[in-house]
């Protein structure tokens, strides 16, 4: 790999160097009034190697890129694009009512 020489490069060079499926990553790059957005598409297989733990590698990847924007004068935002055919998130369990009334007790 040879060295990354802007945001988009740099993205590219740390995810290539965690996944399985390093030819599937690509990185779109748009800039708008906002700043910079770095669109990340993995392999599904992959995603969880991204996300990491409770999201920690994520975060720790956004917080490069940051850096690396502000180095370049410029406000870096990562998205992590979910892949098509991902799997579907687990909707929340309603919770259950708790009978919490006190009238019901006998002594």
């Amino acid at each position: 790999m040879e060295k990354p020489t802007s945001d988009k490069d740099f993205l590219e060079y740390i995810v290539k160097g965690l996944v399985d499926n390093p030819d599937d990553v690509s990185v779109e790059r748009k800039v708008d009034e906002m700043g910079v957005l770095l669109s990340l598409k993995v392999n599904q297989e992959d995603m969880g190697q991204i996300i990491g733990k409770a999201g920690s590698t994520a975060r720790a990847i956004r917080n490069l890129i940051r850096i690396v924007g502000l180095k370049n004068h410029a406000r870096v935002n990562l998205k992590i694009e979910e892949p098509e055919g991902g799997q579907p998130r687990p909707e929340k369990a309603p919770e259950e009512k708790k009978d919490t009334d006190l009238d019901n007790l006998s002594l």
